[in-house]
């Protein structure tokens, strides 16, 4: 049995080697000319956590982990701290299954995993844009292969071109939630990685926010979280970095010593849902922020994509023909699509606290992170979170 997978991302990856695992060939094409180097610090927990266990690739990410303490808001006159999170006290109240990961770290370490998959089962092509990869016509011996393909799996994101493929333009089915979001790494600042090394700061501020972290190799990391309506929208001509000094220019010294090293072409995108009514199509199917998207409001991103590509590859990875492919596809959309709902709603309820519109919901999460240190308090609060949102959707990392 044959599969492309369109995207080479988490979801894409994990598809791959499990589909590899239970005696497939796969053939995995993305439009990038490699895996990608910019992203940002993800919590990891939950129903990721478990499926990345059973898989096998938890000790992989333990060993890509970052040991986080606590994240620390500051004012973004001063400096000064005006709230933090302690992430051993999240930790705990998951038993201990959390970990703080790098989106290209998650990403290496499922590439890297391909190699438990027998001996050529899984090639991975780089720089082959979905649409050049569907057509066989050009007689080369990849486009035989996806066209030969048994199924089809579209794992290339928000933005979809399989969806599109499948079911229309974007503007159907992408949710956006009236917020932006743009993550990049810099190298050669030593001084702004002496000053943050082991730290998690974020700016605790209306409208915007702004992340620094150092990494354990030097560089130093930034996340950066706007509202849209409170930018007058975004002009489509305005490049990336020119929009960021504008939005974060002057909000706080240390960042913008990192809005100029900021690169030419960052991760930037809009925060969004994906809701759509159906999730495949004969044996074409959607995989990972295609069809399930629940926006780093809800903090279960990376986690979902994996979990979910575990559940589709258990169901798929026995069939053998077309119409018990077809089968398992609607049973995995069946079984699936309730927790992405679940996590959605949660993600749509989050936004107010990862981004306060206004001085009073800011001096409210305020409070509510410093009542969280007493020990009743904390305990409440921790469940919460692990039992909801997740700490990305509170924090905004």
């Amino acid at each position: 049995m044959r599969a492309a997978v369109i995207g080479a991302g988490i979801a894409g990856l994990a598809c791959a080697r499990q589909l590899a695992l239970a005696g497939w060939q796969v053939d995995v094409v993305e439009r990038a000319d490699g895996p990608r180097a910019d992203g940002y610090m993800m919590d990891f927990f939950g129903l990721g956590f478990d499926a990345a266990e059973r898989i096998g690739v938890l000790p992989r990410l333990r060993k890509a982990s970052y040991r986080i303490g606590s994240v620390e808001y500051v004012d973004a006159r001063s400096g000064r701290r005006t709230a933090s999170i302690d992430y051993d006290a999240f930790a705990s109240a998951l038993g201990g299954r959390l970990l703080s990961l790098m989106r290209p770290d998650l990403e290496l370490v499922l590439l890297d995993a391909l190699g438990d998959a027998p001996d050529g089962s899984v090639r991975v092509h780089y720089g082959v844009p979905y649409r050049a990869s569907e057509a066989a016509d050009a007689g080369t011996e990849l486009g035989a292969r996806l066209a030969g393909a048994d199924l089809v799996i579209g794992a290339d994101g928000v933005h979809s071109g399989v969806r599109e493929a499948l079911f229309g333009d974007e503007t159907q089915f992408v949710r956006p939630l009236g917020l932006r979001a743009a993550a990049y790494v810099i190298d050669g600042a030593p001084d702004l990685h002496a000053e943050f090394d082991g730290r998690f700061v974020l700016t605790d501020t209306v409208d915007r926010q702004a992340g620094i972290y150092g990494l354990r190799d030097g560089r130093v990391a930034a996340f950066l979280a706007y509202r849209e309506d409170a930018q007058e929208g975004v002009d489509p001509d305005e490049d990336a970095p020119t929009r960021l000094r504008r939005v974060f220019g002057g909000l706080w010294s240390p960042i913008d010593r990192l809005l100029e090293r900021c690169p030419a072409h960052p991760y930037d995108d809009v925060v969004a849902q994906v809701v759509l009514p159906r999730w495949h199509r004969g044996s074409t199917v959607l995989a990972g922020d295609g069809c399930q998207a629940v926006s780093l409001l809800a903090g279960q991103g990376a986690s979902m994509a994996i979990a979910g590509a575990e559940l589709l590859t258990d169901l798929v990875g026995p069939c053998r023909d077309a119409a018990s492919i077809e089968a398992a596809l609607g049973e995995y959309e069946r079984r699936w699509r309730p927790v992405v709902e679940e996590k959605q709603a949660a993600g749509r309820r989050a936004a107010n606290t990862f981004l306060p519109p206004d001085r009073f919901r800011l001096l409210l999460r305020r409070w509510a992170l410093r009542a969280s240190t007493l020990p009743v308090i904390d305990a409440l609060v921790m469940r919460s979170i692990a039992g909801g949102t997740g700490l990305k959707g509170r924090t905004g990392v």
